[in-house]
């Protein structure tokens, strides 16, 4: 496996028992004010392992597969391959990243629904065979461009809570499996394993039920055709809540038995994601400007200001950076004021927009906030789904900067998991940040 690189992005710091993640966050916002740096993020690594060890502890059984797309920080992905996950990618940049990690590109899964021909050779060429498939176009592509691949079947699951027509987007019927199976024997296409979706807004244990049993029919008229089926693909939709994760377990384990047991010589993956990286990752951002708002004029939520001013603050980050995730999701953490302001101080409606003074570029429509000036700092917590992708910066700005910690507590506490030192280490490098009574002191 390859070694960080020295620059701050890769190499990780780690943080003596006085050091906390706020110390970390306050040291950078002086460095950062001070230099005249831009937006930065904080990634407390340990969060990280500390999502594993605890899907371990409840998902028994089923191994995790990360979905790339949801941080492709470098730090990211070579922690979760020296802890042995295996990886989700849907384009060729995807693959190409974990290629470089150095892993077994068995444990590697191209699930994009819709394979431009020049990926899959790309896959093909790096040795990336296991791949999704759900309809006879893509099989045929697949069977021409690639020799070696070895298919998913995508069933498409039956729609709850209002989600139908989005669930069946992707994904086959049973009757049309059949087809699949039939065309896959003709062109000479292993199918070794089934994959649903879940959709994380569904809490109806109804839709794994259901899930579960076509995959189970998927199975059994695959072995009819030939096919060892391997693989079972539970999917994604798993929040950062340990909750939703014990809840998803309670469902589908008796299913798993009474389906798949363990005889069956069936192994069980999932596609977690934001589950892992969203709570690791803080990000601090510099109000760049601010204007009053009237009280009978509106916010740009188009919330009605009633009594007293409001205030509208633009950031140096917005949707075409580190927000993008917010042009498709609602945002997950509520901002944080770093400056120190009275209990009694007086606080008011406010809106956060992005650099960009677009339409679609507000973070948050309306908050209440003390008065800040330009040039003060605001923190989001739980930063760390779908903004450390490669993504287009706003005009010419600099993307943020990356500082990946973890404490030695953490590290301990990883060694006692039994998760092997010698594993880490190759992913860590020595810098320490000691805790003084001014700021930091880095020893090596």
């Amino acid at each position: 496996m390859k070694g960080f690189n020295e620059d701050a992005n890769y190499s990780i710091g780690l943080l003596d028992d006085a050091a906390t993640l706020t110390d970390v966050i306050n040291n950078y916002i002086y460095e950062h004010t001070l230099m005249g740096k831009n937006a930065f993020f904080v990634a407390d690594l340990g969060k990280i392992v500390k999502k594993h060890i605890e899907w371990q502890n409840t998902m028994v059984h089923i191994k995790p597969f990360y979905t790339v797309k949801y941080n492709s920080s470098p730090a990211v992905l070579e922690i979760l391959s020296a802890l042995g996950i295996g990886f989700i990618c849907a384009n060729k940049h995807e693959m190409t990243m974990v290629y470089d990690l150095g892993i077994s590109m068995e444990n590697v899964i191209y699930t994009n629904p819709c394979k431009q021909i020049a990926q899959i050779k790309h896959a093909a060429k790096l040795g990336v065979n296991i791949m999704i498939c759900d309809n006879e176009t893509e099989l045929k592509k697949i069977a021409r461009n690639h020799p070696n691949a070895k298919l998913l079947l995508h069933v498409a699951t039956e729609g709850v809570s209002g989600d139908e027509d989005m669930n069946m987007v992707f994904g086959s019927t049973l009757k049309n499996c059949r087809h699949l199976l039939e065309c896959a024997k003709e062109y000479g296409v292993q199918v070794i394993g089934v994959k649903f979706h879940v959709s994380s807004s569904s809490r109806d244990p109804q839709a794994y039920t259901h899930a579960l049993s076509d995959a189970r029919c998927v199975c059994d008229m695959a072995e009819e055709f030939g096919f060892k089926m391997s693989v079972l693909d539970i999917g994604g939709g798993f929040s950062g809540n340990e909750f939703q994760l014990e809840e998803v377990y309670h469902a589908v384990s008796p299913l798993l038995h009474a389906y798949f047991p363990e005889e069956s010589g069936i192994g069980v993956i999932a596609e977690p994601g934001s589950y892992y990286v969203s709570s690791a990752f803080t990000l601090a951002v510099n109000i760049v400007a601010k204007k009053v708002v009237e009280h009978d004029q509106h916010l740009p939520g188009g919330k009605q200001i009633s009594n007293g001013p409001a205030f509208i603050y633009c950031m140096n980050e917005g949707v075409y950076g580190s927000f993008a995730s917010k042009l498709s999701e609602s945002l997950n953490t509520a901002p944080r004021v770093h400056k120190a302001y009275k209990e009694d101080e007086p606080l008011y409606a406010s809106s956060l927009l992005g650099p960009s003074y677009d339409e679609l570029d507000i973070i948050v429509d309306h908050c209440l906030l003390p008065e800040l000036n330009v040039g003060d700092w605001i923190v989001f917590e739980n930063m760390g789904s779908g903004t450390m992708n490669e993504q287009s910066a706003f005009l010419d700005a600099e993307r943020p900067s990356l500082y990946n910690v973890m404490s030695f507590s953490d590290w301990y506490e990883i060694q006692d998991a039994g998760i092997t030192s010698e594993t880490l280490m190759r992913s860590l490098c020595v810098p320490c940040f000691q805790y003084g009574d001014d700021n930091f002191s880095t020893t090596a």
